[in-house]
């Protein structure tokens, strides 16, 4: 009787619920994806020898997809994240194009590179944190006489959940520059906002897109002067809007977070799977009770609501990003901590 049932209901499109109920519905998040790690000699290896293999443009984008052990071939380092290494090498371009992904950047290498975001050109440094926001048109270059790589973040498996993605190549394939050097970030980024005459907004929903690393290490040293340090984080910052208070990007939350020496944290869980970066130091995070030790430049994957401790006897910068702020908005985001 339950194998006819079965077959009926089936032959009209349904199924029932009773036998997939837990898995909809589950007590707390499922462990989908790993820990995965990325060696900063590995990314570096590899990359040159993407870039004897082909060039920027011939690419469009010269990337090497950072994928997740346990969803190889999705183009996935979480479930909500794609993350990617990028290089440019002196003289090139990446041609301007646009889409519905958002995106973000860390520089890990280089001088002299840039990024043109809808007329507004920035030079970018190591450490620097750039967005792309959705449909806007945006190249890269090198005008240096070194190579630019940097770490790119995008929220490309939520557009493809949605369904709602589009792009389109720029036919000028390098944009005119229409504003004043770093015209977004000294119009916003100074505590001001300007009320007469209203400026053109140059991008998206936005107000600024390039967040040096000088003034984003500063902030980390002043606060770490003050001696406030939170047990499980240390100092961890998020980027905002400077005209909102929010993230740049509705889906994606990037954070910088400094760890003092002698720094050892406390275990915590969260929601928000992310994918991190070392700028400065090293750290040593116990993710499922598993040790991993990470270098300057090493990526990592911290799964969603997997048990993570920091510990760092010489001090660490870590940069991440994850969906947090997305999760947020949607009531959905918990934190735990499990130790003292």
């Amino acid at each position: 009787m339950a194998s006819e049932f079965a077959e009926i209901i089936s032959s009209n499109n349904m199924a029932p619920l009773w036998e997939v109920l837990r898995g909809l519905t589950p007590r707390e998040p499922l462990q989908k994806v790993s820990p995965t790690f990325w060696r900063s000699n590995t990314i570096k290896e590899n990359m040159k020898l993407a870039c004897e293999f082909i060039s920027a443009e011939d690419a469009e984008r010269r990337v090497l997809v950072l994928e997740n052990e346990q969803l190889r071939g999705k183009s996935l380092a979480t479930n909500s994240l794609y993350a990617g290494i990028q290089m440019i090498l002196p003289g090139e371009i990446a041609p301007s194009h646009r889409h519905t992904a958002s995106a973000l950047r860390l520089i890990l290498s280089g001088e002299g590179g840039y990024t043109t975001v809808d007329g507004d050109k920035v030079f970018m440094s190591p450490g620097d944190f750039i967005i792309t926001p959705t449909g806007v048109f945006h190249d890269h270059g090198a005008e240096g006489d070194e190579p630019v790589m940097w770490l790119d973040g995008l929220d490309v498996p939520v557009v493809q959940m949605l369904n709602c993605g589009f792009s389109a190549d720029d036919p000028d394939h390098k944009q005119e520059v229409k504003y004043p050097a770093d015209y977004s970030g000294t119009i916003f980024g100074n505590g001001l906002r300007p009320i007469s005459p209203a400026p053109k907004r140059t991008y998206g929903t936005g107000s600024i897109f390039h967040y040096p690393y000088e003034r984003t290490y500063k902030a980390l040293t002043t606060m770490k002067a003050a001696g406030n340090f939170d047990p499980c984080d240390g100092i961890k910052m998020t980027f905002i809007d400077p005209t909102t208070g929010l993230s740049p990007i509705l889906t994606m939350s990037a954070f910088m977070q400094l760890m003092p020496e002698g720094f050892r944290g406390q275990t915590f869980q969260e929601t928000d799977g992310a994918v991190c970066c070392v700028v400065e130091g090293s750290v040593s995070v116990v993710i499922n009770d598993e040790p991993f030790q990470f270098e300057q430049h090493d990526v990592f994957v911290l799964p969603s609501w997997s048990t993570r401790s920091y510990e760092s006897p010489e001090g660490c910068i870590l940069f991440s990003f994850s969906d947090k702020c997305l999760q947020e908005h949607l009531g959905f985001w918990q934190r735990r901590v499990v130790s003292n």
